[in-house]
Order: C-alpha cells, then sequence, then structure tokens
C-alpha cells in the first residue's frame, strides 16, 4: 500500500506514534527498524547506533540513537525483548536507513519477550494503511511536500 506516496509494507507491525516497525521473521523473532514515514518526517540519517546484542528493549524506549542534520534522537523500540543482532553495515552506510528503511536499512534482529503483549500497540495489515495516513496529516506531511 502506499500512504502519501510512502511505500507501507502489510506485513509490518508498527507501532505509529514512533514511527518504528517489526516484522516477524522465524517464531520469538522480529527484525525491527524506522518506517519510511518516520525517515520522511525525521530527515538525513548521518549516524544510526543501534543498542548491541544482549540489550534488553523495551517497547516504547530506545533501541537505538540516530544523528540527523540538526539533532541526535533516540529511536524508540515496537517491541520488547533483547537484541540478538543488529545491522553492523549501517556503520559504514547509515544511509541504507534512509533509502531503504523496510529492506536493507533494519537497525536490529530481536528475540521477543511478549509478542502478544506488544501487539496490542502495533498496526499491521490492512489497519496499517490510515493508522499512516493519521500520523501523515497529525505530522502535517502535505500531499504538496516537496519530497514527497
Amino acid at each position: 500500500m502506499k500512504v502519501r506516496g510512502i511505500d507501507v509494507p502489510e506485513d509490518l507491525h508498527v507501532l505509529v506514534e514512533h514511527q518504528v516497525w517489526a516484522r516477524l521473521e522465524e517464531p520469538g523473532v522480529a527484525r525491527v527498524g524506522i518506517t519510511a514515514l518516520g525517515m520522511r518526517l525525521a530527515g538525513e540519517i548521518y549516524m544510526c547506533r543501534p543498542k548491541s546484542p544482549g540489550s534488553v528493549l523495551v517497547q516504547g524506549q530506545s533501541m537505538a540513537v540516530v544523528e540527523l542534520a540538526k539533532s541526535i534522537v533516540s529511536v524508540k523500540s515496537p517491541v520488547g525483548g533483547t537484541v540478538i543482532e543488529v545491522n553492523a553495515e549501517l556503520a559504514r552506510r547509515p544511509e541504507w536507513v534512509h533509502e531503504d528503511p523496510h529492506g536493507r536499512g533494519w537497525l536490529a534482529r530481536v528475540q521477543l519477550a511478549d509478542f502478544a503483549a506488544d501487539a496490542a500497540q502495533l498496526v499491521t495489515g490492512e489497519a496499517l494503511g490510515p493508522a499512516m495516513e493519521r500520523h501523515a496529516w497529525l505530522n502535517r506531511l502535505g500531499d504538496d511536500d516537496p519530497a514527497a
């Protein structure tokens, strides 16, 4: 699906408020990252540093730090669990988070603690389009946005 010209894969589980996603992989494991809409709203990333393997994540709390043109921000985690792998390529190619946020720009793989509990705060499937559209509208990302 597309929201304001941005591809939004329906298999993502998105914590819309923070524009971060989880994609379920093997049982009990998810790959996580920042949504394309989140990247459009944030701007270009110059550095991305996910928490290291072994770090425990809590849904809605920090999973990474990114440096943008004018600020350094904490990226919130869409799910709780333990980091089992980080995308080491981001140290050399932070632009992947911007260029391919739902693919090569993933931040970490997480061993999930309780996905059933986390899922109550996540949006996925057909409900994702309207939720992302509302978030874009609330953040004044218009159809006339030059980046759109």
